[in-house]
Order: structure tokens, then C-alpha cells, then sequence
């Protein structure tokens, strides 16, 4: 997909907005937290300890406190909160997005909504209708699955459903509650480390053809072969299992950086072309990898790390955080937003803040 000739079909960015739940929690007590409920269990926590002191996250946000997350929670209970820590922030995100556009729900023509950290069937946008004065003939587009490449991903499903109707206005909507995965009965090498990683997040992006704002002017993906072990979930009793393989950053390193260049190819760019990255931090594994991969010194990823030290990893809402900080700071030139997702997937967006 590459950018229309015509201007009045090339979608664009109005507004951004984010969202994040009442508990801030620090490292260091998710560090203490986690000796507590893992040392001394068979789970060789001791050896993973630094883990919390190397992730490169100070503080981040939760939809519960700790001891809440600690406790045999089942499916039912983790879904309840889910369900609806993720509507208040969806709603809290839209109306500070639409309130920065000059917009009102009424105005709204669909939603595209992304998340893979619960269930909600009716989806989060019907939810969300019943709070928010939407037009009872809204188009809606639920999105699950995505992992952490949704919040790339669902941006770019918005901007093709704008460009197909120039007319119209879409917001894109994501959420993840990633602090549900801390299920106190896995031991796992997977569930530790992912204790020290992720937190929770919301966002909302207003996207249509026409007005001021950041173009969006291609947006692509690529899913490796063979690679459906490498992230995702595994769905168990109490909750979602986290998935994912300890190649990932080898993975990043070695084989991102061609499917990159033949996605820019595509859009008549090359690697040199770009002035901004706004990738997903995944970890600073990852984002060592990147730089590594795309020859960029150690810590050019500057907003993915600020974002990564402040709110952890997000899952899909991260990456919106990133590009929130990223048009905070001032931007220019052409940008490429990125992020990897259970398929082993790559999701990527181009953007053009000129003109």
C-alpha cells in the first residue's frame, strides 16, 4: 500500500491521546513482590532476579495492586476486571482524543478497536457505546490476536479504512492489560521474566483524509515462516500463559532489517530515508537488537526507552505511547513506526510530519 497521489486521500493523524490505570506500581516492589511469591518454590527465581534490575523499567501502571494480582485469581475474576478497567480507559482516551481534535462522538463514522489481554464479547467498542454518545450506525472493527504488534497494526487497519472513505473519521482504539498475566501458580522462566516487563495501558488515535496532522502514507507487515512458538498465549485455568521465545532479540537482529527495506522499497524509500524510528520496546534486549540491526548507536531509540522506563511494556498500546512522546518533542520528516507480534509477525507504519 503506498500513498495516493491525491492529497484529499491520504489519511492523517488529528489527534493522539493515552490512558493508563490508577496503580503505579515501582520496580523495585514488583522485585519484592516477586521474591515473595516465586523464591523458594522450585522456580529458580534467585537466577532471575536481575532480570527486574536489568529491564530498564522504573515504574509502570497496573489495573490492580499487587496483592490482588498475587492471588489465585481464575479466568472469571481476571475477565471481570479486564472487561472493565478496559472500557473506562478507552473511554477516558477517546474523549481526551476527540476533545483535542474539536470532535465529539457524534462526529466519529467507525472504531477499530485492538487487544489480546482478555475477552469481551459484546466486543470493547459495543461496551463502549454505552457510555460514549456514538451514532447508532458507528462501523465497528474488533481486533484480537495482534499481540504486541496491534497497536501498529490497528493504526494502519484505520488509515485503510479511511482512505477507502475520504469522508469518513476513524478511531483507532488499543488497550492491553498485561499485569493480568502474573499468574502466582506458574513458575515458569516465561511468567518471572514477564512479571518484570509489563504493564498496562490504553490509547486513542483520531485518523481521516484531509485536515492538519502527521500523514500516514504506507503501512505494511511481513510473518515469518515456522514461527507461530516464537510469542503469543497460552490459554490455562487461571489466565493467559505468556509465551516467548529467548531468540527473539537474535531474531530482531538478523532478520527484521530485510523485511524493513523491501516494506520502504515498496513505498519508494530506503533505510537512509527515514528520520525518526518509533518502534515497540519490547525490552532492552530488543531494543539493543534494533539499534544493533539498523546501525543506530546504543540508545538512538530514545523515545522506545523513555517510554519502556516510565510505563514498562504495554503490549499494543506501547507503541502509541512512544509516538505520542514522539510528536510531544517535535517531529519532521519521514517516521517509521514498528513493532513484532505472535506469528511471528512485523507490523510497520510510515509517516510523513512534512507538509
Amino acid at each position: 500500500m503506498t500513498e495516493s497521489s491525491s492529497p484529499s486521500r491520504t489519511p492523517r493523524l488529528l489527534s493522539l491521546a493515552t490512558a493508563v490505570p490508577r496503580y503505579r506500581i515501582a520496580q523495585d516492589d514488583v522485585k519484592a513482590f516477586g521474591k515473595f511469591i516465586f523464591a523458594d518454590r522450585g522456580s529458580g527465581f534467585e537466577r532471575l532476579l536481575p532480570v527486574y534490575d536489568n529491564a530498564g523499567i522504573e515504574t509502570r501502571y497496573s489495573c490492580a495492586p499487587l496483592e490482588w494480582l498475587g492471588d489465585h485469581k481464575g479466568w472469571k475474576d481476571r475477565d471481570r476486571l479486564y472487561i472493565d478497567t478496559s472500557v473506562d480507559l478507552l473511554e477516558h482516551a477517546a474523549g481526551k482524543c476527540l476533545d483535542e481534535a474539536g470532535l465529539c462522538p457524534e462526529d466519529v463514522d467507525g472504531i477499530v478497536v485492538a487487544s489480546t489481554t482478555g475477552i469481551a464479547t459484546p466486543s470493547l467498542d459495543a461496551l463502549l457505546m454505552e457510555r460514549m454518545p456514538f451514532r447508532r450506525d458507528l462501523q465497528r472493527l474488533p481486533v484480537f490476536g495482534l499481540g504486541c504488534a496491534g497497536g501498529v497494526l490497528g493504526l494502519a487497519r484505520a488509515a485503510a479504512l479511511s482512505k477507502a472513505a475520504p469522508g469518513e473519521k476513524w478511531l483507532f482504539l488499543v488497550v492491553e492489560l498485561c499485569s493480568l498475566t502474573f499468574r502466582p501458580g506458574d513458575h515458569s522462566k516465561s511468567n518471572i521474566i514477564a512479571t518484570a516487563l509489563f504493564g498496562d495501558g490504553a490509547a486513542a488515535a483520531l485518523v481521516t483524509c484531509g485536515g492538519e496532522g502527521i500523514k500516514l502514507t504506507g503501512w505494511g507487515e511481513h510473518t515469518w515462516p515456522d514461527s507461530l512458538d516464537v510469542m503469543g498465549w497460552r490459554v490455562e485455568d487461571d489466565g493467559l500463559g505468556v509465551l516467548f521465545s529467548r531468540d527473539i532479540p537474535t531474531l530482531v537482529r538478523e532478520k527484521l532489517r530485510p523485511e524493513v527495506e523491501v516494506f520502504l522499497k515498496r513505498n519508494g524509500l530506503a533505510v537512509e530515508d527515514i528520520a525518526k524510528w518509533l518502534f515497540h520496546p519490547g525490552g532492552v534486549k530488543v531494543l539493543d537488537a534494533l539499534e544493533d540491526g539498523f546501525d543506530i548507536p546504543r540508545g538512538g531509540f530514545g523515545h522506545a526507552r523513555s517510554v519502556l522506563r516510565d510505563f514498562g511494556n504495554m503490549s499494543a498500546a506501547t507503541v502509541m505511547f512512544v509516538l505520542e512522546q514522539a510528536l510531544a518533542k517535535g517531529v519532521n520528516g519521514k517516521m517509521l513506526a514498528g513493532a513484532l507480534g505472535p506469528g511471528f509477525t512485523a507490523g510497520f507504519l510510515l509517516m510523513d510530519a512534512d507538509g
